[in-house]
């Protein structure tokens, strides 16, 4: 089992530090924003590349996943709301073929820096469109993504939440099963699944083979509180890595907390030690907690 650490959490730092600061707290692999401050494709030149893929050489860390929920850059103020926009089911034909080509120069990044994966999110119904249309729009995006692709060889994981036009495990597998890739899969983020109340033994049964990356966070409180560390009190996390374990899951699990932490060094160190200190079943790569 195999720990990572998003940049998402570094959004105060330079890509390049927020690098060195999850290799120094101990994690085996980090995961890529994809979008402004970090690694927005459209400004991205060689220069940055090279010093990206020496700072991944000195750490020794793999690139779990390449990040392209977001598009924040894409707006002029940088604000990027709503959120997961422009996205892949909009009604706009140049919009929608906007993001199309953004996410193919998100699998070049990924091609070129080693990373198996690039995540995705099918983003909201739009008001000019109906369900049913957008569904058809997000499978014609993902078609043309898929065929790239499967060229460069690079899985995209589509990551469903509450309130996208994809917003359940069983809504993904249908259009997974519609594209018919197996370069198509789920990036899978276990709080936005214990938010729908899907229960985790069922998730994995239902997307078993099609899991390429997983997110990993907690909530206290209000299920409106998104990304706390790892130990928040809510998610039995013990039981959620036995469940992969048992399972022969074999990717990178990456803790994603969101950026404005006030020390997210100290949140990726000890999100990492919390981690380490869970009970996994006999033989397992982690050593056991002292009962």
């Amino acid at each position: 089992m195999r720990f990572s650490f998003s940049t998402s959490a570094f959004t105060g730092y330079p890509v390049i530090e927020a690098v060195d600061k999850i290799a120094q707290a101990g994690y085996e692999g980090v995961e890529l924003l994809a979008d402004i401050p970090h690694l927005y494709a459209h400004t991205l030149r060689e220069p940055d590349i090279r010093k990206i893929k020496a700072a991944l050489t000195r750490t020794g860390l793999k690139v779990s996943n390449i990040n392209a929920n977001t598009v924040r850059g894409y707006y002029t103020s940088g604000d990027g709301e709503p959120l997961f926009e422009p996205c892949l089911a909009d009604p706009d034909h140049y919009i929608r073929g906007w993001r199309v080509e953004y996410t193919k120069k998100c699998i070049d990044l990924a091609r070129v820096l080693g990373s198996e994966s690039v995540s995705v999110t099918s983003g909201p119904i739009q008001p000019e469109a109906t369900p049913e249309e957008s569904i058809e729009f997000l499978r014609d995006s993902l078609r043309s993504i898929v065929r790239y692709a499967e060229e460069k060889r690079v899985r995209v994981g589509l990551e469903y939440e509450p309130g996208l036009l994809i917003e359940s495990s069983s809504e993904l597998v249908c259009l997974i099963n519609e594209i018919g890739s197996r370069y198509l899969g789920a990036n899978l983020d276990i709080l936005k699944s214990y938010i729908l109340g899907e229960e985790p033994e069922a998730t994995l049964d239902l997307l078993d083979g099609r899991i390429f990356h997983v997110h990993l966070e907690d909530l206290k409180g209000s299920r409106r509180r998104f990304h706390l560390m790892p130990g928040a009190e809510n998610l039995d996390f013990g039981r959620i890595l036995r469940l992969f374990q048992a399972r022969s899951y074999n990717g990178f699990i990456t803790v994603e907390l969101y950026g404005g932490l006030h020390r997210p060094e100290e949140a990726a160190r000890r999100s990492l030690e919390f981690l380490r200190g869970l009970k996994l079943l006999k033989g397992g790569v982690l050593k056991n907690a002292s009962p």
